[in-house]
C-alpha cells in the first residue's frame, strides 16, 4: 500500500531486510527460476510476465516444487494481512470463479 507521506517510509528497514541471508537466497531463487523459463523460451525480457511459484516461498515453497507463467497484474494480486505478508494464494480472478 503506497505511503500517504513519503517521509512515513523507512528506506533503512527495508535495506535490512532486503540484505538478509535469507531474502538474498530468496531473490537468487527467483533469478534461477526466471532464467530457467527463459533459456525455454517461454518468457522474454519485457514481456510482462511473471514467473510464479506454484507454492510461494512465504508458504515454505521452491523452484522444485512448480512454475508457471503469469501476468503480473494475476501474479501481484494476491490477499495480504497488514504487514504484507501473502493470506491467501488464491487471487481475486480466480475466487470469482
Amino acid at each position: 500500500m503506497p505511503y500517504k507521506n513519503k517521509a512515513d517510509r523507512k528506506y533503512d528497514t527495508a535495506a535490512k531486510y532486503e540484505a538478509s541471508p535469507e531474502q538474498k537466497k530468496n531473490r537468487a531463487a527467483r533469478n534461477a527460476a526466471r532464467a530457467k523459463l527463459m533459456k525455454e523460451g517461454k518468457v522474454s525480457k519485457g514481456d510482462g510476465k511473471d514467473v510464479a511459484h506454484k507454492v510461494a516461498f512465504d508458504k515454505g515453497g521452491s523452484n522444485k516444487q512448480g512454475l508457471r507463467v503469469e501476468s503480473a497484474a494475476k501474479n501481484r494480486s494476491f490477499k495480504r494481512d497488514s504487514k504484507h505478508n501473502l493470506v491467501d494464494e488464491t487471487s481475486k480472478r480466480e475466487r470469482k470463479k
